[in-house]
């Protein structure tokens, strides 16, 4: 398994994840944002792909975005169970669109013993639904899943200080500048934020939807080591663009 770039303990990985992360070993934490399914629509009541219209959600060109609800369900928990192997701790933030809604929904379900907690990510505004009688959207979901399984909701492991962790994140919308090529980039605040809270220097953090990087160089940053499986090509150049540029701690 060749790296599609690697330096100072940050690698990145072209690739379909579900055939990468059982290659990858153990890491300390993951993070990651799976992609939303964000072109599946209803039409008639029932699920159908959204048209391939130009100003729609162009973040792939080698994905289509656009699962049936049952074949997202299974890529979503094929994810989960991989990841629930290779490390003790995952933070998958998501959102609840009509694409994902029934998926994660099911999947909240079937890894209740695993979630170890909710965060929300209050974005401040949501921007304005699609559609009539549709609320919108201003706040994603940080589930927070832990393995072995434990009762109760204290982690196993972690690294801030009693009261000091809320569970409401007010940070903002995403990244912006040059790097906001990808349309779903979270701002790199919510990665620093789970480091710093659930990792040592020299831990390993893996991002298995790594987009242009913003995980990767949040670790880079706190001085982690860091792995990232990206899909899109595209998106790994910029990522490797990002690491490549020299951090000032």
């Amino acid at each position: 398994m060749k790296p599609y770039y690697e330096h100072a303990g940050i690698t990145i990985y072209h690739g379909d994840c579900r055939e990468i992360l059982p290659q990858i070993g153990k890491v300390d934490c993951v993070i990651t944002s799976p992609p939303y399914n964000m072109r599946t629509r209803i039409r008639n009541g029932k699920y159908v792909e959204r048209e391939q219209a130009s100003h729609f959600s162009k973040k792939y060109s080698d994905y289509s975005d656009a699962m049936p609800i049952a074949e997202y369900f299974e890529f979503q928990s094929d994810v989960l169970s991989k990841c629930l192997q290779c490390s003790p701790l995952l933070f998958f933030n998501i959102q609840i669109v009509t694409g994902c809604k029934e998926a994660w929904f099911k999947l909240i379900g079937k890894y209740a013993e695993h979630i170890k907690d909710v965060v929300v990510w209050d974005k401040g505004s949501g921007q304005p639904a699609m559609h009539e009688s549709v609320i919108n959207r201003s706040y994603e979901l940080i589930l927070v899943f832990e393995t072995p399984p434990a009762a109760g909701r204290a982690f196993a492991k972690s690294y801030f200080k009693r009261g000091d962790m809320q569970d409401v994140w007010r940070l903002g919308r995403g990244g912006k500048g040059k790097y906001k090529s990808h349309t779903a980039t979270f701002p790199i605040s919510i990665p620093s934020q789970i480091i710093t809270g659930w990792t040592v220097p020299e831990d390993l953090v893996l991002d298995c939807h790594a987009g242009t990087g913003t995980t990767l160089v949040a670790a880079k940053e706190l001085r982690r080591k860091a792995i990232g499986i990206e899909i899109e090509e595209k998106y790994c150049e910029i990522a490797a663009k990002r690491l490549a540029q020299e951090v000032l701690f």
